[in-house]
């Protein structure tokens, strides 16, 4: 996958040379660029953003250096002809597991990181007419920029390729996959710390009863934190106990 971020603060990337994604990066899994908005910008001051038209507070991001920086990579040599532009924005569909297993098989994502009160609506006008322009918010709160919101959506859909996560195992017991449940506790090495001990079932060795211990973990745990995740038939048998009791 090739992966493209445009920013003014492209030092915030130097995080995907850490961990499993640098070494991804390493094997030729995911390819990374990492573009400054602000090398698109040509006056003396490199300016990226102006008062907003119509007045109010703040300031937006220019057009100009946007349609620079994106030509720049829709248009470069060997450029993938359908990539997908993605601009972290509250505004957008929320990003969820499902979203990022579906982005996973992209060839070439892009990534608009936005700034201030955001980026002239043109630029998603434009893009849109050209390329595939998607909209995504990582939830309901603001962040000062599209950095931290781009990382963790490329961490998110990164791990979800192939080789990229040594274990492929792992990655469908984990949270919100597969049934959309929270992932059950986990528990280590030593039995007994601080006088707290791992259930018994986990060291029993009956692999039927820990599954079947693991799955009623998850449910409750959802249950608990996130019932709005769990499936209908387990909300309807989550009435009926409360009912009882």
């Amino acid at each position: 996958m090739r992966i493209d971020i445009v920013s003014i603060f492209p030092g915030y990337f130097d995080v995907l040379e850490l961990s499993l994604l640098g070494k991804a990066k390493q094997r030729g899994l995911i390819e990374v660029g990492v573009h400054d908005l602000r090398d698109a910008a040509h006056d003396r001051h490199r300016t990226v953003d102006d008062t907003p038209t119509g007045g109010g507070a703040g300031m937006v991001m220019k057009p100009e250096p946007w349609g620079e920086a994106l030509d720049g990579i829709l248009e470069a040599e060997g450029a993938d002809p359908d990539p997908l532009i993605i601009f972290p924005s509250p505004a957008g569909e929320v990003f969820t597991q499902r979203m990022a297993r579906e982005l996973a098989g992209e060839r070439h994502l892009v990534f608009g990181c936005g700034r201030y009160e955001g980026i002239d609506q043109r630029v998603f006008e434009e893009y849109g007419s050209r390329a595939r322009v998607k909209l995504v918010s990582i939830g309901d709160y603001v962040l000062n920029g599209g950095e931290v919101a781009t990382i963790a959506m490329i961490e998110a859909i990164a791990r979800l390729i192939p080789g990229v996560v040594g274990n492929p195992e792992s990655l469908v017991e984990e949270s919100h996959e597969e049934d959309g449940l929270l992932e059950y506790p986990s528990y280590t090495k030593p039995a007994e710390w601080r006088g707290r001990a791992v259930p018994p079932v986990l060291l029993s060795g009956n692999h039927a009863a820990i599954a079947e211990w693991r799955r009623e973990q998850s449910i409750e745990r959802t249950r608990a934190g996130r019932p709005e995740l769990l499936p209908r038939e387990l909300r309807g048998e989550a009435r009926g106990r409360h009912a009882a009791e």
